[in-house]
């Protein structure tokens, strides 16, 4: 058996972490076995993992105490490396590559970085900064480059990132059978979240961030409900640093009662039985899991022009602009969308490889 140590955990089960679940859940585990590094109190889907076989090793995040880290970094690696036939470093961004360093220092043959994002915006100047200056030197640590979409490659690698050695396009691929519609799960999840049945729900799941764009969708959906009053509710899956400041415009705008904050959930594929339609404003995005879930229930779609042409699978998905001008464009696209349904096109999810049956025996032929 080989080992593979991942990282890219951390205690939001975000859209990188599902990717990763996605992949160990599909691959086959006495072939090749996952270790996790993490940096975080807590671990996304950790009960999962520790059944499925995966050991979680847990050292200080940088953030926290960076001389800890360090040490922590150097015990761990030292103690653990000659086992690894792989590192796979998850990230969105390259403000910190120690990772890769360590794995090189101490000779895991194989150190693949996988870019999850296609901007950093909302993160900080350093961070920026940080990402520019580490991208110079990866060809010093890195043996395999791994990207989530065409675009979301050229700005985390550069304008050349696909002629790198051992680059690869590895598709955000997913369990279609774990989202296709189920209307008995679809009625307990309304009563659940106290939908009527004359009422659509317009959902959306996300980080509560600035790349997520969460502000502009209450701002659409202020519009909506003060046009078709009582027609609509929105449901917000997901937490974030801004949380509390949707919490306030949302109080402001008088919606307590029409916007619900359902926080983060372990079993999203429920929540998308309960939605009638998909939103998603995002400023950028590297290739969107949150999306491609939503389109494998068949919700038609209402999404920025920021995203990836590569996120779209099904018919019924509508990309629009995301400026001041464009909140009427949403408005009426989602009224239009409140009686189309659901529809499910397996064939374009099979041909576009979103099956994650058939690209998981890919990744694990790589390692």
């Amino acid at each position: 058996m080989k080992k593979v140590l991942v990282f890219g955990m951390t205690n939001n089960p975000g859209g990188m972490e599902s990717v990763i679940m996605n992949y160990y859940r599909h691959i086959d585990r006495n072939k090749v076995q996952f270790e996790f590094l993490c940096n975080t109190e807590t671990v996304a889907y950790s009960d999962e993992i520790e059944q499925m076989g995966g050991i979680i090793h847990k050292i200080t995040a940088r953030s926290v105490n960076p001389t800890k880290y360090k040490k922590d970094l150097k015990v761990f690696f030292e103690e653990n490396s000659s086992k690894y036939c792989a590192l796979w470093f998850n990230t969105c961004s390259l403000s910190n590559i120690d990772y890769l360093k360590y794995a090189k220092k101490y000779n895991i043959p194989k150190r693949i970085i996988h870019c999850h994002n296609a901007a950093n915006g909302g993160d900080g100047l350093l961070r920026s900064i940080l990402h520019k200056f580490h991208r110079r030197y990866l060809n010093k640590y890195v043996t395999d480059y791994w990207t989530c979409s065409e675009d979301a490659n050229k700005w985390f690698f550069g304008k050349e990132g696909d002629k790198l050695i051992n680059y690869r396009l590895i598709y955000n691929a997913i369990d279609l059978n774990h989202f296709a519609p189920n209307e008995k799960i679809r009625d307990q999840y309304r009563k659940k979240l106290g939908i009527k049945t004359n009422e659509i729900l317009v959902g959306h799941d996300g980080r509560l961030h600035y790349q997520k764009n969460q502000e502009y969708l209450i701002r659409v959906f202020e519009k909506l409900n003060r046009k078709f009053p009582g027609k609509y509710k929105l449901l917000l899956i997901g937490k974030g640093d801004d949380e509390e400041k949707l919490r306030g415009l949302v109080n402001e705008k008088n919606l307590n009662n029409e916007i619900i904050f359902q926080g983060l959930v372990n079993n999203m594929n429920d929540y998308l039985q309960a939605m009638d339609i998909f939103a998603f404003p995002s400023r950028f995005e590297g290739l969107s899991i949150a999306l491609l879930e939503a389109q494998a229930n068949g919700l038609p779609c209402v999404i920025s022009n920021k995203i990836s042409n590569a996120s779209k699978v099904n018919e019924n998905v509508v990309m629009l602009p995301i400026d001041d001008d464009a909140i009427d464009l949403w408005v009426n696209q989602i009224d239009i969308y409140s009686n189309v349904g659901k529809k499910v096109d397996i064939e374009q999810f099979e041909a576009k490889h979103f099956d994650i049956n058939n690209e998981a025996k890919v990744l694990q032929e790589l390692f």
